[in-house]
């Protein structure tokens, strides 16, 4: 092969693993590139949260049950949430046993009552949910997967009639319906 004939071919060859290289997508390295934290996320976030029960707090089950916490899985694939916890900011702590379906969600009630695939209770005589709280969701590794906060900052501490719509995943505001 002559000289310029295998420039060219060098010359092709470099090109073409420039171009490859260049088509990779911007997370193929695990970084969210712009905003500096990983790209692997987990499917399971937070949604929405009924704080503080509406109507009168009587303190009755009823009651209890009617403050809640959503928790969504927003991927195709089930997800084992055995050992999972879901706590609030004085650390009373719920631990899941299930299985999350893809794309779906469990409702975690304070009171007491019959779990199924759809609602799950934490069987407590108290209150959890706080006018001025945060609910945080961590993986069996104690590892932080999601947390949603309300009544400071966000809305001037002023009662927003205790409900907050979560499973916004752009880490910025969280808007209050």
């Amino acid at each position: 092969m002559s000289r310029s004939a295998r420039r060219i071919t060098a010359t092709l060859l470099a090109s073409g693993a420039l171009l490859g290289a260049a088509a990779l997508p911007a997370t193929a390295d695990g970084w969210d590139h712009g905003h500096s934290r990983h790209a692997q996320r987990s499917a399971v976030v937070l949604g929405e949260i009924q704080y503080e029960s509406p109507g009168r707090d009587n303190g009755s089950n009823r009651s209890l049950n009617a403050e809640w916490v959503t928790v969504t899985n927003t991927g195709r694939h089930s997800v084992n949430l055995r050992g999972w916890t879901l706590t609030d900011e004085s650390r009373r702590s719920y631990t899941f046993d299930l299985r999350l379906a893809g794309r779906s969600s469990v409702r975690v009630h304070t009171g007491v009552g019959r779990d199924t695939r759809h609602d799950v209770y934490q069987d407590r005589r108290t209150y959890v949910w706080d006018s001025r709280d945060t609910a945080t969701l961590r993986d069996n590794r104690g590892r932080k997967i999601d947390s949603e906060s309300w009544g400071r900052h966000r809305d001037g501490g002023h009662r927003d009639g205790g409900y907050r719509d979560g499973g916004h995943r752009d880490g910025g505001h969280r808007g209050n319906r």
